[in-house]
């Protein structure tokens, strides 16, 4: 038997695979629409639980993706690599370059493949730059943005 927890998180994903939600607000109500008795407090811990992140659309519109988990890596640990690897992140067309502390391009870059993030191609790693092959420059450009919004709401937690 299912628990309210799991139901509600649950429809959560449902949602957020589903729907271009953008604001907790949101996603409460639609949750709430669901028939599923919930709170913002509750919705933004199983935000938080189910590795839920806000990516910026080329448009710089936001809407919220799930962090697909990898083998045992948690989403909390993948985004703690990757945040605490990260110096800075530019763009150059439709290539963004991470530059990370020395030796940890490989294991950001790891991370960053692990979050199956919508717009990238794929990633090349040396000893302390990842280049970011995206599909676009508009793409790239707003990758930039939510990485570094990964970076910084990680490093706030």
């Amino acid at each position: 038997m299912k628990t309210a927890k799991n139901s509600r998180q649950e429809m959560i994903l449902k949602l957020i695979r589903t729907m271009d939600i953008s604001t907790q607000e949101e996603l409460t109500e639609r949750v709430k629409a669901a028939g599923i008795k919930t709170t913002q407090a509750t919705v933004s811990r199983d935000i938080k639980d189910l590795g839920i992140i806000k990516v910026t659309l080329p448009n710089n519109n936001t809407k919220y993706a799930v962090l697909d988990r990898t083998g045992d890596s948690a989403p909390g640990r993948l985004l703690a690599v990757f945040s605490n690897s990260v110096r800075t992140i530019e763009n150059a067309m439709n290539i963004v370059v991470i530059k990370t502390l020395p030796g940890m391009a490989q294991a950001a870059a790891s991370a960053l493949d692990s979050m199956h993030l919508n717009d990238v191609i794929g990633t090349i790693a040396g000893d302390d730059t990842v280049f970011v092959a995206s599909t676009g420059i508009e793409e790239a450009k707003a990758l930039v943005i939510t990485l570094n919004d990964l970076v910084i709401g990680a490093s706030e937690c």
